[in-house]
């Protein structure tokens, strides 16, 4: 009895052209969702980015599917900043204070709200992203709490009402003069949250459940 040879697959790759098309595509999004807000058109995007529409809607075939890529590009890149500050100092309020400014940096308070009735919020891709972010925070803040750097009174939804409110006015607004003044003013609220503690908050803390009730 002979033994067939097994048939070689080829595994076909995207081209790097076509993925450097892609993340201009992706790039330019999230600058003109943030300047202009999520209905900007997207023959205006591609025109950003340097390639034709053909390619844009090659790559997205609708809006929904390019401000989906977009959120979920900038959550990925915020989770991975804290990642790489805890594996590089295993300070978990380095790692924190990371996160929160890169999340300025990345505009994650304009464009997670762009995520609303209009598009498909629960989609897999986006609770993938969004679970990743909220699991990696809640275990930063776990660490800097056990290691008496923290607050004890704060929670994940405190810190992400925080970011968004001091980071930036809403997508479209225009307000870019306001930019100078962020990091400066997160880095004073990241400076309230340590321990030990300078007064009493009112209320409880805060969890990302409590930000999704109505």
């Amino acid at each position: 009895m002979s033994t067939a040879t097994p048939v070689q697959r080829k595994v076909t790759r995207p081209r790097a052209d076509a993925l450097r098309n892609r993340e201009r595509i992706v790039t330019a999004a999230r600058e003109m969702f943030v300047e202009f807000g999520p209905d900007v058109p997207l023959d205006e995007i591609a025109r950003r980015a340097g390639v034709g529409n053909a390619t844009l809607y090659r790559n997205f075939p609708d809006r929904d599917a390019l401000v989906r890529e977009v959120v979920c590009s900038v959550m990925d890149r915020t989770s991975e900043a804290a990642e790489q500050a805890l594996a590089e100092t295993g300070d978990a309020f380095a790692a924190l204070e990371r996160f929160v400014h890169v999340s300025a940096d990345e505009r994650i308070s304009a464009l997670c709200p762009m995520i609303s009735s209009t598009f498909d919020q629960y989609h897999p891709d986006l609770e993938a992203a969004r679970e990743r972010v909220e699991q990696l925070i809640d275990e930063v803040m776990d660490r800097a709490r056990t290691a008496g750097q923290l607050r004890s009174d704060v929670g994940v939804g405190d810190l992400m009402v925080a970011v968004a409110q001091l980071s930036r006015p809403p997508a479209g607004t225009g307000c870019l003069s306001a930019d100078r003044f962020v990091h400066r003013h997160l880095q004073l609220f990241l400076d309230g949250l340590r321990a030990p503690a300078r007064s009493v908050l009112p209320g409880t803390a805060a969890t990302m459940e409590d930000l999704r009730q109505p």
